[in-house]
């Protein structure tokens, strides 16, 4: 048995135990693939016909699912950080906290210790390896998370202040707030660097969004790589496609993955996407799209 198909039997026995619900991440290996699209249309369809779903908006550079759930936010918290503050009395310019910082978040000119705040990672070690005690942690603020609802969905979205660099910190504050008794959809953001990672590595199901064009196709391979190096299951949503086109299918194919759906090119569903309007119950055909994924995802996981 491979190392998938135990994650499943692992899953279904969890879930047949404790009645855990599906963590579901939607990802992408490029932006504009149609994402935020599925994902909170997917959430609109669990909650209308299993009762509740939750959504998590982790694309904290560039949070849009508030758009189309329209959520009352009921209060916003700071995230953040510790960093370093240096003693400049203690500090004998040792230069240990220089060379335990892989990031060079500390460097020393001369007899003092300079410190960038933008790429310290909070880590702590700094502190930990200085040997005059020079040096505390103080808390620095690098975005937000917000909590609302919408309807039937707990609505939780982060927002990356403008200039910072680093979203991990964030979007675990988002994903700290998940019930674990509750579907929820993660919002991952696009692409297959940290902060996806950061957003899908400890999810039930990956969908992964693309589109049947050369460059869409290129980087959907990129992130089937980085779901199977995690060992997460996951399927295929192909976004816009046409009629004629089976170029989706056919990468799929040689690839090995499971297509599960395919969302089609509509003027009417690109017509509600630019007015911030949902499309469960207002495109034909539409809901059982997304029965179908729904149901597939169920049956992976034995829901």
């Amino acid at each position: 048995m491979n190392y998938y198909h135990e994650r499943l039997s692992v899953l279904q026995n969890a879930y047949q135990r404790t009645g855990e619900k599906v963590k579901i991440a939607v990802a992408s290996g490029k932006g504009g693939t149609g994402k935020t699209t599925v994902a909170v249309n997917l959430v609109c369809y669990i909650g209308k016909t299993s009762g509740t779903a939750h959504y998590f908006d982790c694309d904290v550079e560039e949070p849009n699912g508030h758009l189309f759930l329209k959520p009352d936010i009921e209060r916003t918290e700071p995230v953040t950080i510790n960093v370093p503050e240096i003693d400049t009395v203690k500090c004998t310019a040792c230069g240990e906290c220089v060379r335990f910082c892989r990031f060079n978040a500390l460097i020393r000119i001369g007899n003092k210790v300079m410190f960038f705040p933008e790429l310290c990672h909070g880590c702590g070690g700094c502190k930990l390896v200085c040997s005059e005690k020079a040096i505390e942690t103080a808390q620095r603020e690098i975005g937000s998370v917000r909590f609302g609802a919408a309807d039937t969905t707990q609505f939780v979205d982060g927002y990356l202040s403008i200039g910072e660099a680093m979203s991990p910190p964030v979007i675990r504050t988002v994903l700290s707030h998940i019930n674990e008794k509750v579907n929820t959809i993660i919002d991952a953001p696009p692409g297959t660097s940290c902060p996806v990672i950061a957003a899908i590595r400890n999810v039930d199901y990956v969908l992964l969004i693309t589109e049947p064009t050369p460059f869409g196709l290129n980087d959907l391979a990129l992130a089937l790589d980085m779901v199977r190096e995690l060992r997460l299951p996951h399927g295929v949503v192909v976004n816009r496609a046409e009629d004629g086109n089976r170029d989706a299918e056919e990468f799929c194919s040689v690839k090995g993955a499971d297509l599960i759906a395919r969302i089609p090119e509509s003027r009417e569903i690109a017509s509600l996407y630019s007015q911030g309007e949902t499309l469960i119950g207002a495109v034909s055909g539409i809901d059982t799209i997304f029965a179908q994924i729904w149901e597939h995802i169920r049956k992976g996981v034995s829901l």
